[in-house]
């Protein structure tokens, strides 16, 4: 009886995980404007346009973040890949965990 109990409890142990891994690897969409963690949504260097502005910032070492509204996520990828939305609204398809936006996918939005 008892290793049939421990049995049962070791599957719904794993049964469990399983939902917990499948909860954390949801993908997310989020639409934004791709800027960077210094900046956010504030306003630009003065005489650079603001894709210009973004990428100087993130070549500073900055990181690229997508700005929804009053929040700010941090986009973790292919830098080559964001950098083509610097300053632009784009949908950003990713892991969310936290603030960070584990990026999948990135295409431009309207």
């Amino acid at each position: 009886m008892t290793r049939s109990r421990l049995f049962f409890a070791l599957l719904a142990l794993g049964v469990a995980s399983l939902f917990a891994l499948a909860a954390v690897t949801e993908h997310k969409t989020v639409t934004g404007t791709v800027s960077d963690s210094m900046c956010g949504a504030a306003a630009h260097m003065m005489g650079e346009s603001y894709a210009d502005c973004v990428r100087a910032c993130v070549k500073d070492g900055s990181k690229y973040v997508l700005v929804d509204g009053k929040t700010v996520y941090t986009l973790d990828g292919d830098a080559t890949q964001i950098d083509k939305f610097a300053g632009q609204k784009a949908a950003v398809t990713g892991v969310l965990r936290g603030e960070t936006l584990k990026v999948a996918t990135i295409k431009a939005s309207k």
